[in-house]
């Protein structure tokens, strides 16, 4: 890093007076849960401490595609570093975070020059490291930067978009938050006063749109089996599927519209849309013993006069990328940009089941973001803030103490990664390492409002 962090009393205090946002934890715990976050972030945002990491995790995991690093990436990358390092200035802002911040940028822009091409979307490609010059400029810097990133965004969305509108049978990276048009709106759409609506966004939502228009059998966002991402995928689907999970499937779409029609965004058809998706959803249910839930996918079957929709037969993972957490967001800021009180209460009895799900039960075993229970946690501490209610605050603190529980000082990154069967990956990035469980620390330990979470289709 570009300064050495003292751990005084006055540099392990965050700043106050964030207007809204307040800390969800007990002091004693919030000091813990700080504390945590700030050694994590100090590992995390260390370029030699991640190659060591990253070569150390390398030779643990059992699944090698999983560990890589590219600057770009907000997932992996010095983008989603830099993000890190934005939401720490903004609690700690006479630390010089935004120094680090803006290193770890100036990497993924060299990248960017030096392959001359990306991808447009915000996890991998050009509306993350916009996103994330947004952010660490606090709406004002960086604009240059931002103009340029932002024109490239405009050419490759548009096309992007112009590619889904009037089919039916698409891939999910065409319209999901990963890959596809769903991430790129998060970057695209308005974030205060101090940013207006990017130019491309009615054309990027006016395709999401188009895909979820009410009356298709199947719904035109399917994915047929020749366009699933892998053989296994295709074995199981013979038929192709629908996907559920906020992170590859249809949630993203609804998020992201949802947030446009709160935010005033006026594009032909996108409240319909919404009011599709927000149906279709819960119409396709898989509930447990617990409440309300839902499966990863729902497949596709052959009706006999062509495709119809099947039943599938469990539920996933309770998960921010899959399983009723993302989704119950997702219903939630459909709710609420409809005035839809059903769906809003619907979208909170969602969550209340996953509470009541034993621990085991929920699947979600890493402290991590994608597919753990930091994940989780920034769900419920969203849930917490629109709400109010005692059982968001009440389940935050013992999602917090989960966390907490994996924290080992004695690790490269403070905390590691767990894989299947219980295999420790010690991964630095934000998306499935150490950067995401720093970012969601913080968002439960301070009054800083954790503005990043747009980018997950949170807020």
């Amino acid at each position: 890093m570009t300064t050495p962090r003292t751990t005084t009393a006055a540099t392990t205090t965050a700043a106050t007076g964030n207007g809204g946002w307040a800390p969800r934890l007990e002091p004693a715990a919030g000091a813990r849960a700080l504390e945590a976050a700030r050694l994590i972030a100090d590992r995390a945002t260390s370029p030699p401490q991640v190659r060591a990491a990253l070569e150390l995790a390398a030779r643990q995991t059992s699944f090698p595609g999983s560990v890589r690093w590219d600057p770009v990436s907000l997932a992996q990358g010095d983008t989603g570093q830099a993000l890190l390092c934005a939401q720490l200035h903004r609690c700690f802002p006479a630390e010089g975070w935004d120094r680090t911040g803006h290193a770890h940028l100036a990497r993924a822009v060299a990248a960017l020059e030096r392959r001359g091409d990306a991808p447009p979307s915000v996890f991998g490609g050009l509306s993350g490291v916009a996103f994330c010059a947004a952010v660490l400029g606090d709406g004002l810097g960086y604009r240059r930067l931002r103009q340029v990133l932002d024109d490239r965004i405009a050419t490759v969305s548009l096309s992007a978009a112009a590619a889904v509108r009037g089919r039916s049978g698409v891939p999910v990276s065409a319209f999901d938050l990963i890959s596809g048009l769903s991430g790129i709106a998060t970057h695209l759409l308005p974030a205060g006063a101090n940013r207006p609506a990017h130019p491309a966004l009615p054309q990027v939502l006016g395709a999401l749109a188009d895909l979820a228009r009410p009356g298709g059998r199947p719904p035109a966002w399917y994915t047929p089996v020749t366009l699933l991402h892998d053989e296994e995928q295709a074995r199981a689907y013979p038929f192709g599927n629908l996907n559920c999970g906020l992170a590859h499937g249809v949630p993203g779409p609804l998020a992201v519209m949802a947030l446009a029609v709160a935010g005033g965004v006026g594009v032909e058809g996108l409240e319909p849309a919404v009011r599709e998706l927000a149906r279709w959803l819960p119409a396709h249910r898989v509930d447990d013993a617990a409440g309300p839930n839902w499966p990863a996918v729902v497949p596709l079957v052959d009706g006999g006069l062509g495709l119809r929709e099947g039943r599938a037969d469990r539920a996933t993972r309770s998960a921010w990328c899959y399983g009723s957490p993302g989704i119950a967001r997702a219903l939630w800021l459909a709710g609420s940009a409809l005035g839809d009180d059903g769906l809003c209460g619907a979208a909170v009895r969602a969550m209340e089941a996953v509470y009541r799900r034993p621990v085991p039960e929920r699947g979600i075993d890493s402290p991590t973001f994608c597919h753990g229970v930091a994940g989780l946690l920034q769900v419920t501490l969203r849930f917490a803030d629109d709400t109010g209610l005692p059982v968001f605050t009440e389940a935050a603190a013992d999602l917090t103490e989960q966390i907490l529980a994996h924290v080992d000082p004695a690790r490269p990154m403070g905390i590691a990664t767990v894989e299947p069967a219980g295999n420790l990956v010690d991964q630095p990035g934000l998306l499935d390492g150490a950067a995401g469980v720093a970012l969601v620390l913080l968002a439960a330990a301070t009054d800083r409002e954790p503005v990043w979470d747009r980018a997950v289709a949170l807020s």
